[in-house]
């Protein structure tokens, strides 16, 4: 009989994780890598795992993810979100608790872009009257 895995996809500024909770023990694997070699600093590595302590199902359940696009810091966004709602399909009553943090939330900012005729954004060249 095949175990029961949970699949959600999570999503923060221009990166996409797709989560996989499956029973084990606690394990996190991202794009077929340690969590510890992926994500190198370890406010990353603790954003990752808030969900899942927030819940009380760090060694309940094992972490398969694929995240590309963006950088770190926007994967750990994407892959938090993504634990969230994988966490949701597996138990309806932790639904409350994860929403009241924030978590199940997709986090809306991007990034603005830059203007024509413009040093950026919002910042400009610098004015020269003569």
């Amino acid at each position: 009989m095949a175990s029961i895995n949970y699949k959600s996809t999570g999503r923060r500024k221009r990166s996409i994780a797709r989560v996989s909770l499956v029973p084990g023990k606690g394990n996190i694997t991202v794009n077929d890598r340690d969590i510890d070699t992926y994500f190198p600093r370890e406010t990353l590595r603790m954003i990752i795992r808030q969900p899942l302590q927030l819940t009380g199902t760090n060694a309940k359940y094992d972490v398969v993810a694929s995240v590309n696009g963006g950088g770190l810091s926007g994967q750990a966004g994407a892959l938090r979100h993504g634990i969230a709602r994988a966490l949701v399909a597996s138990d309806a009553d932790m639904k409350t608790k994860l929403k009241k943090e924030g978590l199940l939330t997709r986090d809306p900012r991007e990034v603005e872009r830059k203007k024509y005729g413009q040093a950026g954004a919002r910042s400009r060249f610098q004015f020269s009257k003569r």
